[in-house]
């Protein structure tokens, strides 16, 4: 990258010096635990440092325990970038990139359910939804007959769908993988997706309409899927097969 678009992204990303980095604490494949000091390890924290490094300055984490409080915080400018699945209800305050890697979300359906990805959204049927998460946004804008039940938390959530005997669970694929073994043989996930959470690289639209952060991170999130960096850090923090590294930007999806 030329040195004056550089120099122009460090002024919009990191204008104090220290590219502060959102990151979304709920998202179990992306933190996936905390060091000595218990700021958050993972692919998402490493890719942030990774970002910084690009950009020549110091990074600072700033945690947050779901997605949505990390939007809310946009309003306060409380963070320079941020790692969240990207989604239309977000983008009128965060310029997002293209997705950089992609998490399928399905549904926890009891064992004996007859119900399939296409006819869960049926007169009738509860779905519980951890509230303001990007497949809950998406299945805001897409349900026309089901119900949505929104809870505050993923394990909210699940114990809403376990205590009230709900039709589904949605949620992201490996962690409702993860939550079967909480009552073993009760419920099953359906084959397919009703969609993949694009996970993306964020910053706050600056009031100039200024482009120079987003497209730095643009580029920075296509060099990492062509270096490797992104596979890289899925191997080293043991989220392999469970995360998948998005195709490049103008490559056919397979």
């Amino acid at each position: 990258m030329a040195s004056s678009a550089l120099a122009a992204a460090r002024k919009q990303l990191a204008p104090n010096g220290v590219l502060r980095c959102g990151i979304n604490l709920s998202n179990v494949l992306l933190v996936t635990g905390k060091d000595a000091a218990g700021m958050p390890e993972g692919v998402a924290p490493d890719l942030a440092k990774s970002i910084a490094k690009a950009l020549e300055v110091p990074a600072e984490l700033v945690p947050f325990p779901h997605p949505d409080k990390l939007c809310e915080a946009a309003e306060s400018n409380a963070w320079d970038i941020c790692l969240i699945g990207a989604d239309p209800a977000r983008a009128s305050k965060i310029d997002f990139t293209s997705a950089w890697c992609e998490i399928q979300a399905t549904y926890m359906v009891p064992a004996s359910s007859t119900k399939t990805i296409e006819t869960m959204d049926s007169k009738g049927v509860k779905i519980a939804s951890k509230k303001g998460g990007a497949f809950d946004l998406w299945l805001q804008r897409n349900l026309k007959n089901a119900e949505l039940l929104q809870a505050e938390t993923l394990d909210g959530a699940y114990d809403m769908f376990h205590s009230q005997k709900l039709d589904a669970l949605a949620g992201l694929r490996p962690k409702l993988s993860g939550d079967l073994s909480k009552d073993k043989g009760l419920y099953k996930l359906l084959d397919g997706s009703f969609m993949s959470v694009q996970q993306a690289l964020g910053c706050i639209k600056p009031a100039d309409g200024s482009k120079a952060g987003v497209n730095f991170l643009s580029q920075f999130a296509e060099d990492a899927k062509k270096s490797g960096l992104l596979q890289q850090l899925i191997d080293k923090h043991g989220v392999t097969g469970k995360l998948s590294v998005a195709p490049l930007v103008g490559s056919p999806k397979l």
